[in-house]
């Protein structure tokens, strides 16, 4: 029986770690082309280790274009996914505070409303809102990346947080409303410093999502000084012209660093809110 269980736990081992480099290999076929020189890449698809390492993909991407360096589109992302993500996890937490501890008449019909919202596809509410938006002069404008994330309701954000808070013991707030705390004030000294696991998890989603949601900055902003990462990439690639995939591949693989040290980073909370947010107490 041990020797079945040890063959058993072995493949089972081969299996996952050939299944994990399986998915990361595309990932690290890029980060390794970033270091091959450009007119090679595809010539040597095949092998992943460059005959020749060059650090000019990384100096040529960084260059950027027009006099715009690659920085300035990290500091457009940067800015729009943490303004975003503020706003999204204050708004969540407000409403989901309010649905799992407040007593109103249709707080169910809101709930429900809710969750179906989650169901409806971007893709639907693209062309009425585009349309919204530029009777609002908000087009060209980071106002359409930041502002439905600061005030709609995030249905997936409020759904985890409402469940981590109905985890959160009554008795705290009855006990806080006899010392004389409004709602507002169980909110904020005691609900809010219990439910960080669930907003860090939040927050990793969200800045996730708003780093790398290339299809709004492309319906919205139309000003390369204004380009976050994930639209500046495609400049690389010109079809009437030849393109520079080595400087892509290098500002693509910069791309990805800040999502992994946040996830690494943050990955205890991601864990706890994640694991937390079904249970009830």
């Amino acid at each position: 029986m041990k020797s079945r269980r040890k063959t058993s736990r072995v493949i089972y081992h081969i299996f996952v770690c050939a299944f994990g480099l399986l998915m990361i290999y595309p990932l690290l076929w890029m980060f390794m082309s970033s270091f091959k020189e450009t007119n090679t890449i595809f010539l040597t698809a095949g092998t992943l280790i460059p005959e020749k390492f060059v650090l000019d993909n990384y100096i040529n991407g960084w260059k950027g274009f027009a006099n715009i360096s690659f920085g300035t589109f990290f500091k457009n992302s940067a800015f729009l996914s943490v303004i975003a993500t503020i706003g999204t996890i204050v708004s969540s937490s407000l409403v989901a505070f309010g649905l799992a501890r407040c007593r109103f008449r249709g707080k169910k019909l809101l709930f429900g409303a809710m969750l179906l919202s989650m169901m409806v596809p971007a893709q639907v509410l693209m062309i009425p809102q585009f349309i919204w938006y530029q009777e609002l002069g908000w087009v060209g404008s980071y106002l359409p990346l930041i502002v439905p994330y600061c005030f709609a309701i995030q249905g997936f954000f409020v759904y985890l947080m409402v469940n981590f808070i109905e985890s959160i013991p009554k008795e705290m707030d009855e006990a806080a409303k006899i010392d004389g705390c409004s709602y507002f004030g169980i909110y904020s000294k005691i609900v809010l410093p219990l439910m960080v696991p669930s907003m860090v998890t939040a927050g990793i989603f969200s800045f996730m999502w708003r780093w790398e949601d290339f299809l709004s900055a492309l319906l919205y902003i139309n000003q390369a000084e204004k380009y976050p990462v994930c639209l500046a990439l495609k400049l690389f690639a010109d079809p009437g012209s030849s393109s520079d995939y080595g400087a892509m591949f290098a500002m693509a693989t910069l791309s990805i660093v800040p999502m992994i040290a946040i996830f690494i980073f943050f990955q205890r909370y991601l864990v706890e809110g994640v694991s937390t947010s079904g249970l009830k107490g």
